[in-house]
């Protein structure tokens, strides 16, 4: 337990100690992130789904290369396992190198963020602990995910739909996110969707058609559930609220406010929606989590006028400790995650 608390307080001590004009300082980002790389991709045996990504790997043992990307459910995947297998990495190879790619994408999306520390420290409860190491292919389609946003406030609309493919292929459910991408860069809106249709349907037909049925048998008809899936819906609910309450602002200083609109929008959609697909809402709900970090990052600032923006940092960073801390004690899965065992330091802690 000890290592998820160093996890969260290491940002939130930055997140205090650091004016805003030093909080883009790249040393210490680079050794956070090396750390963050080092427990999420070396970890050993922690989360649900530890015996199923296991299984994913050796199922690559002595296959092909030209099996290597039909062999599991999704292209990229398969290919870093076949490609681990290769070389004898093992499992942590593969984690590894999926740690890598979502620790860039985060520390790269915090950073353009107007408090970077207290992104990165209201990202570790649920996102870092909960998803990376507990979803591992949509870890890294999450990951990618937010380094295409910061593509995509750039103004290259190109890239951001290159990114979201790639996240795509480690895990399929990722195409739902390229129609976001209509509404931050400028130009035509019409060749935008002329752009994004064909590439959905394209995404759409090589990856989900021949599971559509199946898919939605499984997650819709048959109502499959996710334990403490409305939990986490509404941790995307909230800071929808924040942003809707306080959007003239938002519009005011940020340019990026349609983008964050429409994920708003969905995330409160799937609040609604939830109890009717659990699980289905609740993976896709995963994709909104960068939501927390944009609106909590910036809520600071946007106060600044009513509150003082070190207690609004203050009151973030405890309410993030209390999620962290209720998860750890009483969530019905936490025990996958405890005690935390890393093969660099195994019984350490």
């Amino acid at each position: 337990m000890l290592t998820y608390w160093l996890l969260y307080l290491l940002p939130l001590a930055f997140a205090l100690i650091f004016t805003q004009r030093q909080q883009r300082t790249l040393l210490p980002w680079v050794a956070t992130g090396a750390l963050f790389i080092i427990i999420i991709g070396l970890r050993d045996k922690i989360g649900c789904d530890w015996c199923n990504y296991l299984r994913h790997y050796e199922e690559m043992v002595d296959i092909p290369y030209a099996e290597a990307f039909t062999t599991l459910k999704d292209p990229a995947h398969s290919f870093v396992n076949w490609v681990a297998n290769e070389f004898d990495w093992g499992i942590y190879g593969v984690n590894l190198i999926y740690a890598t790619i979502f620790v860039i994408g985060l520390i790269k999306f915090a950073r353009t963020q107007t408090y970077p520390w207290l992104a990165l420290a209201v990202s570790v409860p649920y996102m870092v602990v909960m998803v990376s190491m507990g979803y591992s292919r949509q870890g890294v389609a999450l990951g990618l995910f937010m380094f295409a946003i910061t593509q995509l406030e750039k103004g290259r609309f190109k890239s951001y739909i290159v990114w979201v493919l790639f996240a795509a292929l480690f895990h399929k459910t990722a195409l739902v996110l390229l129609p976001f991408g209509l509404f931050l860069t400028k130009g035509n809106m019409i060749v935008r969707l002329l752009v994004i249709v064909p590439v959905l349907y394209g995404g759409w037909d090589l990856l989900l058609a021949e599971k559509e049925e199946h898919l939605w048998q499984t997650y819709v008809e048959q109502q499959m559930q996710s334990s403490g899936a409305k939990i986490r819906v509404a941790m995307n609910f909230l800071p929808a609220i924040f942003l809707l309450l306080y959007r003239k602002r938002w519009k005011h200083l940020y340019r990026d406010y349609p983008f964050w609109l429409w994920i708003s929008i969905a995330s409160i959609f799937s609040m609604f929606l939830v109890g009717y697909a659990t699980t289905a809402v609740d993976r896709i709900s995963l994709y909104f989590i960068p939501l927390q970090l944009a609106v909590f990052s910036r809520l600071p600032y946007l106060l600044r006028k009513q509150i003082s923006p070190q207690v609004t940092t203050l009151f973030i960073l405890f309410f993030y400790a209390l999620v962290l801390f209720v998860w750890l004690v009483f969530a019905t899965h936490s025990h996958c995650w405890l005690p935390y065992q890393n093969i660099l330091w195994e019984g350490l802690f």
